[in-house]
């Protein structure tokens, strides 16, 4: 089996992230993985490669679907990338989900002496299927090379093409009012988007936030400076702003249109950065409610997108840190006999789990690296009558040095890439009786997990809520309670240090730990070296995810030169000649494309 071969198999097993592996039968057998499927499908594949006998390969078409699968009530599903389960069941959805988390779980904990299936207590579903998205962020581009102006998000496997999803079905019908009126408007004048690789045009993203509770609408357009809409012959832009939001305003919507701002983004990046902001309408926010507390929320806002799955999730992290005073809610005037003093809220956003704890203890402190969220945080306890919350701003690996206050329970809620490595050891030496691990990425969770039971830290509760019907995305939350690591045992420090060291190092590297006991120990900082981790991302994990998302291979030259555009640190050694006279190779426009994406996952821009 080679590359370019194309076989026809059957899809046997789906890990997360919604990841493959065929079974193809005939002359040369084989397992394939492929991404895209689901399980009892039938499919037509072309390899792309094979790795140490392991072929993978690239979707081309379903021959025959799952018996369960169901047609899909949305036109897009077949080209955009949202929605992987969309044909499925609600009830298998959930299935699949619960079994790829366990699978990926279960060999962690049992190689820590634990078992899964003492600890589990199964998938919270989403209380909404349909409409529950309280945010979409679109793209301005085109649908196809050089065609018409399009409003939407990524075709499935594609960098460039926009899907105009006019009838997407997980957001509610103004978020499609307002796509449609958008596309229209701007394609009627003619008005360019900015292309990415000639860094030209005026039009980037649109970004629309609804609140549940209130139904208050943010709508925020952001573009290039308007100069270069101008140079272009198009007119000045202070009348085409002043009739978009006469159109938008004028629409029919069921909620209520409370803002209306224009975001400025001339950076070759292609994230939604601020680079000056101006309210053209009403006010930069909405309000939201969620388990009795409210919410200023801004266009750059940190807040879950699933506003009635928050509530459930957040309530599972109040129970499995509180246990029985979980049940005294914030409104409700009671508090429980003994509070815990300090309560530490790691990778904080704007506070909202911060300030749902703030009633049953003595102080919150919130730590989060974003400094808009953090303030936001700040103006929301004001708002909501909390004086016991503070809130941080700056990296919690460098921020748990400067904490005086000894935490009594803590909360981590981290990006999707998990904890950073050296950032471990200084949450685990504090030694407090309960922790409580949100997690929107099982595979980080389950390396994390690894160096915590490492260190005696034992999982005792986990479950998982759906807050994203129809695709292939979880939470997992998992209570983490102190085992044997107290204690002044001196003679096994030197066994931890390596050991420790050994689990955290090769987490990194896709390694398993090594089988470990739980031993009482001084824990301190000294135990654990882990000078050699550097960055978010090794230049191999970034060729890794390029390869997997879009079959390119990247060098560390064609890295380093994209990570210099954006603004990022470069080894000295990287992106210089060997002599003064060697032309060096440029990466192309396309793999440019691909590495951004990388950084993007990583949340290096």
């Amino acid at each position: 089996m080679k590359k370019g071969d194309v076989v026809k198999g059957t899809v046997t097993k789906l890990s997360f992230p919604n990841k493959g592996v065929a079974e193809v039968t005939g002359e040369t057998p084989a397992n394939v993985k492929v991404k895209g499927v689901l399980p009892g499908q039938e499919v037509s594949i072309r390899i792309l490669k094979t790795k140490h006998g392991n072929p993978e390969g690239r979707l081309l078409e379903v021959l025959q679907k799952n018996p369960v699968e169901v047609d899909s009530d949305c036109p897009h599903f077949e080209v955009c990338g949202g929605c992987s389960y969309r044909t499925l069941p609600y009830e298998e959805q959930l299935r699949l989900k619960e079994q790829q988390v366990k699978e990926l779980l279960s060999p962690v904990l049992e190689a820590g002496g634990a078992s899964i299936d003492s600890i589990y207590e199964g998938i919270n579903a989403s209380p909404v299927i349909e409409g529950y998205r309280n945010k979409m962020e679109y793209s301005f581009g085109d649908e196809y090379l050089d065609g018409p102006l399009s409003l939407g998000l990524h075709k499935r496997g594609s960098m460039y093409d926009i899907v105009p999803v006019t009838d997407c079905r997980i957001v509610d019908e103004d978020y499609r009012k307002i796509l449609s009126y958008s596309l229209n408007f701007f394609k009627e004048r003619n008005i360019p988007y900015f292309h990415k690789t000639k860094h030209t045009g005026y039009l980037r993203h649109l970004l629309v936030r609804k609140s549940k509770k209130y139904g208050e609408i943010l709508v925020a357009l952001v573009t290039t400076k308007g100069t270069k809409l101008e140079e272009q012959g198009f007119g000045a832009v202070g009348p085409l702003l002043d009739d978009y939001v006469a159109g938008l305003r004028a629409l029919p919507l069921e909620g209520t249109l409370t803002g209306i701002v224009h975001t400025l983004n001339d950076s070759v990046a292609d994230t939604v950065l601020d680079e000056g902001s101006e309210v053209l309408y009403g006010r930069s926010y909405i309000r939201e409610e969620l388990l009795g507390l409210e919410f200023k929320i801004s266009q750059f806002s940190f807040f879950q997108t699933n506003s009635l799955g928050a509530e459930v999730l957040y309530g599972k992290v109040r129970e499995f840190l509180l246990g029985d005073d979980a049940k005294a809610t914030p409104t409700d005037g009671t508090t429980p006999v003994e509070k815990p003093h300090v309560i530490y809220d790691l990778y904080s956003g704007t506070g909202t789990i911060a300030q749902l704890m703030a009633p049953v203890a003595d102080k919150v402190v919130g730590v989060e690296i974003v400094e808009e969220a953090v303030e936001a945080a700040k103006e929301n306890a004001a708002l909501n009558g909390l004086s016991n919350c503070e809130f941080i701003s700056g990296d919690v690996l460098k921020v748990l040095d400067d904490l005086t206050k000894k935490p009594d329970l803590i909360i981590l809620d981290p990006p999707r890439d998990g904890i950073h490595p050296k950032a471990l050891p200084k949450i685990i030496s504090y030694g407090v009786d309960k922790m409580v691990y949100v997690s929107c990425k099982p595979t980080s969770l389950a390396r994390d997990l690894e160096v915590f039971m490492a260190c005696g830290y034992k999982p005792t509760r986990l479950c998982l809520v759906d807050m994203f019907p129809g695709t292939v995305h979880v939470e997992t939350v998992v209570q983490l309670s102190k085992g044997d690591i107290d204690g002044h045992v001196s003679s096994v420090k030197k066994a931890v240090k390596s050991e420790a060291s050994e689990i955290i190092s090769g987490y990194r590297k896709g390694n398993k730990a090594p089988e470990t006991t739980n031993v009482k120990i001084d824990f301190s900082l000294d135990n654990l070296d882990l000078s050699e981790l550097k960055g978010k991302a090794t230049y191999e994990q970034i060729k890794d995810y390029v390869r997997e998302q879009t079959g390119f291979r990247v060098s560390s030259l064609y890295i380093s030169q994209v990570k210099r555009k954006c603004g990022l640190e470069v080894g000295e050694s990287y992106n210089k000649p060997k002599s003064e006279d060697v032309r060096q190779p440029q990466c192309t426009p396309e793999k440019e494309e691909a590495i951004m994406q990388a950084l993007r996952h990583y949340g290096m821009i």
